[in-house]
């Protein structure tokens, strides 16, 4: 323990154990799997939060030797037992790319592509090619890196093959054999009305073909192909926000959808829903118009949605009178 100990110091990281963990010291052979809560802290006085696994209410999962573009994770971890809470703090030259690894995982907590604003090429590329980082705490800490403390308690330990892998861990070919998978269970979750569940698997397959994507030519035979696998993914997953009342990003994906396809009848037809659903009125007509002219036969579907939305702005007019009524009346 001290050798270890010392090893760490001598690499610029200084362990200090909160909480013994039990058991023998596991393998951490490439492929083994570790779930562990962190907490980041700016080396000052203060300790200031960066990001707290456990206020996002999930804990982070890390495969070693899959070249996670925080390595200083794999060290540290590969010092811990089951269950043991320490801290670490790592010197600047650790946690250079620490501002682009956090926020794709606040990417990923927010439900947006974890992927988002990156491009074909390494971390400190990335880095000087963005002005912005879209996170003002994370701008600050890439325009002035600094040592950080990393607060872990390591929750699990799984040896290789005996877990199923995470979209981010896995290999490209892995990732295209993993998508039908996925994707039926999607459609087995939204069978069974699971339909938060089932927009997370609609999540994961996307994920998996926009990490594909993202390393083909925009327009080229490839990514186009990519791009023809993602959207009905996509699709079912704007289904299932739908259902979850999360118009707004409806609105966003089949928007972006109808940029690139302006005859997917679907996306007209959920964007209608979703406009209809914050008393868009125009543009929910305008989408519903655009179904009818794209495929008459799904007249009376649409006839049934134009009726609901116009019995709700009816429902809706009563109720503004009543309510404006009481105001002009006092």
């Amino acid at each position: 323990m001290a050798d270890q100990a010392a090893q760490l110091l001598a690499d610029g990281i200084a362990k200090r154990l909160v909480q013994q963990g039990r058991g023998p010291m596991p393998d951490y052979r490439d492929g083994t799997k570790a779930t562990f809560h962190y907490r980041t802290m700016l080396s000052d006085g203060e300790h200031r939060v960066l990001d707290d696994s456990r206020a996002r209410g999930k804990p982070m999962e890390l495969i070693i030797g899959k070249k996670f573009k925080l390595p200083v994770w794999e060290t540290i971890l590969s010092t811990m037992r089951d269950g043991e809470q320490a801290e670490f703090l790592c010197d600047t030259k650790h946690v250079v790319l620490y501002p682009l690894v956090a926020k794709s995982l606040r990417n990923i907590a927010a439900g947006k592509d974890p992927l988002e604003g990156q491009r074909h090429c390494c971390g400190i590329a990335q880095m000087h090619e963005h002005h912005s980082l879209g996170y003002p705490d994370l701008d600050d800490l890439q325009q002035n890196p600094q040592p950080l403390i990393f607060a872990i308690e390591l929750l699990k330990v799984e040896a290789p093959g005996s877990y199923r892998q995470d979209p981010w861990a896995m290999t490209d070919e892995e990732k295209m054999q993993a998508v039908p998978l996925i994707h039926e269970e999607g459609n087995e979750l939204y069978r069974q009305g699971k339909v938060t569940e089932a927009a997370a698997k609609y999540y994961d397959a996307i994920a998996c073909l926009k990490n594909l994507q993202m390393k083909e030519q925009p327009g080229s035979p490839d990514w186009i192909q990519l791009d023809l696998k993602i959207t009905p993914l996509l699709l079912n997953y704007c289904q299932c926000k739908l259902l979850c009342h999360e118009y707004y990003e409806v609105l966003d994906h089949c928007s972006s959808i109808l940029n690139k396809y302006e005859d997917n009848v679907k996306a007209y037809f959920k964007r209608g829903k979703a406009h209809a659903a914050v008393w868009n009125t125009a543009e929910a007509q305008a989408d519903f118009a655009k179904v009818l002219a794209l495929d008459p036969s799904l007249g009376p579907v649409v006839a049934k949605e134009l009726r609901s939305l116009e019995t709700r702005l009816r429902q809706k007019d009563s109720e503004d009178k009543i309510r404006f009524k009481g105001i002009f009346s006092q």
